[in-house]
């Protein structure tokens, strides 16, 4: 698990078919002092985050295929919560 901040949100009119329906967050990880790390993820988001909130990713591609449900997606991240500060 780690922190980010949503910095938007994709939209797209040709994806994989497993994302059909899903919100698609563009999350910046943060490290452990909050400053950028790495570049931006595209993670699907159940809790509809809004740009500028901080919330926690998951990096378990398995666990995010099974949130979606679908073994073959490309999904690696998914948006698990929201931190409420």
């Amino acid at each position: 698990m780690q922190l980010g901040i949503t910095i938007g949100h994709a939209t797209s009119t040709i994806k994989h078919p497993s994302l059909t329906g899903w919100r698609l967050a563009i999350v910046q990880p943060l490290d452990a002092a909050g400053r950028p790390e790495a570049d931006p993820v595209l993670a699907p988001d159940k809790w509809g985050s809004s740009p500028g909130q901080t919330v926690v990713l998951n990096s378990d591609g398995k666990g995010a295929r099974e949130l979606i449900g679908d073994e073959k997606s490309p999904v690696r991240w998914f948006v698990i919560g929201i931190v409420d500060a």
